[in-house]
């Protein structure tokens, strides 16, 4: 049966109008709802208007933060599952993420268990996420595991937020610098071209240059947004095709500083996803499948399959990372040490943790020198092409003096 929404108009017990909407399976069940809140229903409307517009919002990661976050508070609580998602339903201001919420209620209802509802929207929830809240539903530890399972939604979400705040800045200037350039030679240059024109002397060629570069712009200028585009489709389409795919991350891999950033960042997410997976009590080989799968590197993602047959053989986990001579080697020492003491998933994640650090101090000292760096490109950009074109129009007066 399918929920539906309803608007409603109701007086409550002091005789005073209220206004709402909820969810039921039909008009007799809202009604049923409405009276169960010592309310007297006047005026009930169905209504679509919130699935149509959830299809066309997104549901944020600030919206799954939130959600895992008020389902760990009502399971710690020992509220029945089908009931905490209908007060999540009520509380929840993203009308994407109410829908579903409203989805996946349903789904319990009708006998499914909540890691298979979760399971039927693989855009929402990793499975990762999946599969630690099944673990939770089968061992009966639903409520000690998602306060974990938050706890790194969180800190994965303040990960993310540190780089693109250290970003903006340099982008800002980056776009500041390129867009003065360009103003200056579609707009200011050619009112120099006139000016040598009429004074029919000869102009230097730095100065004949710019000029060239500005006429160029003018008529051809559109060129390098088009070329621009197609080099973004052409970077996003290499990812259709395996083979491209693992030349990109490879090379990405290769670059001086932003190559180590991005081991270090996908080493973070495998050590956490590892480590909650782990600590969840789901079984090694298991956990390595699902932490290779959140990997967005596909050569990191290609060693941690050999990895994962490594393990399956019988050889050590700190042991087969090493092997691959790809990861940082804190990492295989930290997990080796962890495999000997039995604490191999409080090692990752302290591990996780480190490498988050130093994602964070080497984003700060790469944003650190571009700030200057991107200032000076922009004085000597600026100041160059001024100086250029000031220095013609000196030399032209003097010939004429």
């Amino acid at each position: 049966m399918t929920t539906l929404y309803f608007k409603y108009q109701a007086f409550d017990a002091a005789g005073k109008m209220q206004s709402g909407r909820l969810t039921a399976d039909s008009e007799r069940e809202a009604v049923r709802l409405l009276r169960g809140k010592s309310l007297t229903p006047v005026k009930i409307q169905e209504t679509r208007s919130d699935a149509e517009r959830s299809q066309r919002k997104r549901i944020s990661h600030t919206d799954l933060v939130d959600f895992t976050t008020g389902l760990c508070t009502l399971v710690e609580a020992h509220v029945p599952l089908d009931k905490a998602l209908r007060l999540l339903e009520g509380i929840t201001e993203s009308v994407a993420m109410r829908a579903l919420v409203v989805a996946m209620l349903r789904d319990v209802k009708e006998g499914k268990s909540l890691a298979d509802a979760m399971e039927s929207h693989p855009k929402v929830f990793s499975k990762m996420y999946v599969n630690i809240v099944r673990a939770g539903e089968e061992g009966g530890i639903l409520d000690e595991l998602l306060p974990d399972l938050a706890e790194f939604l969180e800190t994965s979400a303040k990960t993310r937020q540190a780089i693109v705040s250290a970003m903006i800045y340099p982008i800002v200037l980056l776009v500041t610098g390129i867009l003065s350039v360009v103003l200056l030679l579609v707009f200011v240059i050619p009112q120099f071209a006139a000016m040598f024109e009429d004074a029919g002397t000869d102009i230097p060629g730095s100065a004949q240059f710019l000029l060239a570069l500005s006429a160029f712009l003018q008529s051809y200028g559109y060129l390098f947004i088009v070329l621009f585009v197609l080099l973004v489709f052409l970077w996003k389409r290499m990812d259709a095709d395996p083979r491209l795919r693992y030349r990109k991350h490879a090379f990405l891999l290769s670059l001086p500083l932003l190559g180590n950033l991005i081991l270090y960042k996908e080493c973070a997410i495998f050590a956490r996803t590892l480590g909650a997976l782990l600590g969840a009590g789901i079984p090694l080989i298991r956990s390595l499948r699902v932490a290779r799968e959140v990997i967005a590197n596909s050569v990191i993602t290609s060693k941690l399959q050999q990895v994962e047959e490594d393990v399956r053989g019988g050889a050590g986990l700190g042991i087969s990372l090493e092997k691959t001579n790809q990861f940082p080697t804190l990492l295989h020492q930290l997990v080796a040490v962890g495999e000997e003491s039995g604490r191999t998933s409080s090692i990752l994640l302290k591990s996780a943790a480190t490498f988050d650090t130093t994602v964070r101090n080497q984003m700060s000292a790469l944003v650190s020198a571009l700030q200057p760096a991107l200032i000076i490109f922009l004085a000597i950009a600026v100041g160059g092409i001024t100086i250029t074109m000031l220095s013609a129009v000196f030399s032209m007066n003097a010939v004429e003096f």
